[in-house]
């Protein structure tokens, strides 16, 4: 059977929700990604929960977007997907920036941790692609560091909305807020199945790491 656009989107956005309540255990059911935006919780003022747990969904997909520019700059190289040395740099810093900002070093590396998770998913799901289909293989190669760079940047922020929302992600409502949220970003970016999963993938440990 021929997969439609529509038909493709709904299986993304269930794999999605799928992988985020099996990584944060919830027990109530989710609500779908819709095609375009949701209408965000009423009561979304600049402290309530959902205001303060939408940052970390929205700088994870951010985060997501470098790993494409990853994979392009590995690709052909020989270089691995994995890298167990610079992940450790990155969640040293991170846990290191988050006792600066009085955040709990470890929630802050367990999120993390899906976070670098989540990166890896689409490189390897890029690879793939790219080796089935070599005319689709990128042609230019960014310059890693400078991309680094980027997610340096990228983590700071994440680091400074984990900071501000340990509430928000210790609250009964903070699985079915953050999934709201991501459905949001997912229709906003236009993620493909693949982002969209790899979005999920990001964001198990906010809601069991306050």
């Amino acid at each position: 059977m021929q997969l439609t656009p529509s038909i493709r989107s709904a299986l993304a956005a269930g794999a999605a929700v799928t992988v985020l309540f099996a990584g944060a255990g919830a027990a109530a059911a989710a609500p779908a990604a819709p095609k375009a935006p949701a209408t965000a919780p009423a009561a979304a003022t600049a402290h309530s929960p959902y205001a303060q747990l939408r940052p970390l969904a929205t700088f994870s997909a951010e985060r997501l977007a470098t790993a494409d520019l990853v994979a392009a700059a590995k690709w052909g190289t020989g270089s691995p997907i994995d890298d167990p040395a610079r992940e450790q740099e990155v969640l040293k810093s991170v846990a290191e920036q988050a006792r600066q900002l009085g955040a709990d070093p470890a929630a802050t590396t367990r999120i993390f941790r899906d976070q670098i998770e989540a990166n890896k998913v689409v490189q390897r799901g890029l690879y793939r692609q790219w080796a089935a289909n070599p005319a689709q293989a990128p042609t230019e190669r960014p310059d890693l560091q400078e991309v680094r760079k980027e997610i340096n940047r990228v983590n700071g922020e994440l680091v400074r909305a984990i900071a501000a929302s340990p509430h928000a992600r210790s609250a009964p409502s903070c699985t079915p807020l953050l999934t709201v949220a991501a459905a949001q970003v997912r229709a906003e970016r236009q993620l493909d199945g693949l982002h969209t999963v790899a979005l999920a993938r990001s964001l198990p440990s906010v809601c069991a790491a306050a």
